[in-house]
């Protein structure tokens, strides 16, 4: 997950690879040869911009543009950056008709280019880093979160079984786990210190799940900056970075997407700091309103847990930022940035418990 928002100049478009980052060329393309049909060099690498926690490349050939997404070089946490899992949920997703980029290939062994990789259809289109979508003229507006709504209730309304990934995660008591994991996460981190507001949510989220359970295919990170729109037109031609997804509660998906209503734009890409109304964008209860229209919800009654769950679930991703600050271990030059606004997110927790509450 990208944990902060930066300029769009930032993010769009290509580079040369950095240092580091680099692999064996030719290697590579002895490889695509072998399990890419089709695939015909030569070929030239450059490395997309942006935030991506997997390092992703563009593939240039004569005939066909490629994007590989490969593991980070180095040592890595265990069951980090699963390319693994990421081919194999675009995979079965594609032929369901649900709108993600093709995959080639998937590379298994380190010794072609250094780490695992995936090699995937480039797919050309409009990738917008800003919620308040300013390139799209104000009559459009609604169209477009209308197809980022629907495609979400696409996404929740995929049967795991009928697509081969009944068993992409575990199912059932998804909220019970998952404020149990980033609680242990939070309390270990005893170089990042406590927080007043931590504590409460600590306290008050294990009883406070509200009853029933549901269990779908969950994307993790489902944000405007992560779809390809079609050039012209309000449709997504592709859903990106499955990196976090797996069987959970389609709830907190569908709520980890709407916190951009809340959300400060400086922290990700988020609707926090304007009246959407003024920008003729949805406001939050309308688009509530669609997504339980496109999954026949009667509403979603306990709205605000699911809310401060998530940005619980963020603010203790932020503590452990923060952390790795402190001790000199953070990987991300920007994670000194970040740590910034680990305040905020608790507050805007907090907000939202003390709402459902």
């Amino acid at each position: 997950m990208s944990a902060t928002a930066t300029s769009a100049d930032e993010n769009i478009g290509v580079m040369p690879v950095r240092a580091g980052f680099g692999f064996d060329q030719a290697a590579l393309v002895r490889w695509m040869t072998q399990h890419v049909a089709g695939f015909v060099g030569p070929l030239e690498v450059f490395e997309f911009r942006g935030g991506q926690s997997n390092p992703t490349y563009k593939l240039v050939t004569p005939a066909k543009t490629y994007v590989l997404r490969r593991k980070p070089p180095g040592v890595l946490a265990k069951g980090a950056h699963a390319v693994d899992r990421e081919a194999r949920v675009l995979a079965a997703l594609g032929k369901s008709g649900f709108p993600v980029a093709h995959v080639h290939g998937l590379c298994l062994d380190d010794d072609v280019i250094g780490s695992w990789f995936i090699i995937m259809d480039m797919v050309e289109g409009r990738i917008f880093w800003d919620a308040t979508l300013p390139d799209v003229p104000a009559a459009d507006r609604p169209a477009y979160f209308i197809a980022m709504n629907a495609t979400l209730a696409q996404l929740h309304r995929v049967d795991p079984q009928a697509v081969g990934l009944d068993n992409f995660g575990r199912g059932g008591n998804y909220f019970e786990r998952q404020i149990s994991r980033w609680t242990k996460s939070y309390l270990a981190d005893t170089d990042a210190g406590r927080d007043a507001g931590m504590d409460m949510l600590i306290d008050f989220l294990p009883d406070a799940i509200p009853e029933g359970d549901e269990t779908a295919i969950v994307h993790g990170d489902f944000r405007c900056d992560n779809l390809i729109f079609h050039p012209t037109e309000p449709r997504i031609l592709a859903v990106l970075d499955w990196e976090l997804s797996t069987l959970g509660h389609p709830l907190a998906d569908f709520t980890y997407h709407a916190m951009m209503y809340r959300m400060p734009p400086q922290i990700v890409a988020g609707l926090g700091d304007v009246d959407p109304v003024r920008l003729n964008i949805p406001d939050e209860a309308t688009y509530v309103a669609q997504y339980c229209a496109a999954t026949a919800r009667a509403g979603i009654p306990n709205y605000e847990f699911y809310i401060t769950f998530n940005f619980f679930r963020m603010a203790a991703i932020f503590h452990g930022i923060k952390g790795r600050v402190i001790r000199g271990s953070a990987s991300s030059a920007q994670s000194a940035a970040r740590v910034v606004h680990y305040p905020t997110l608790v507050k805007l927790a907090v907000d939202a418990a003390e709402a459902y509450a």
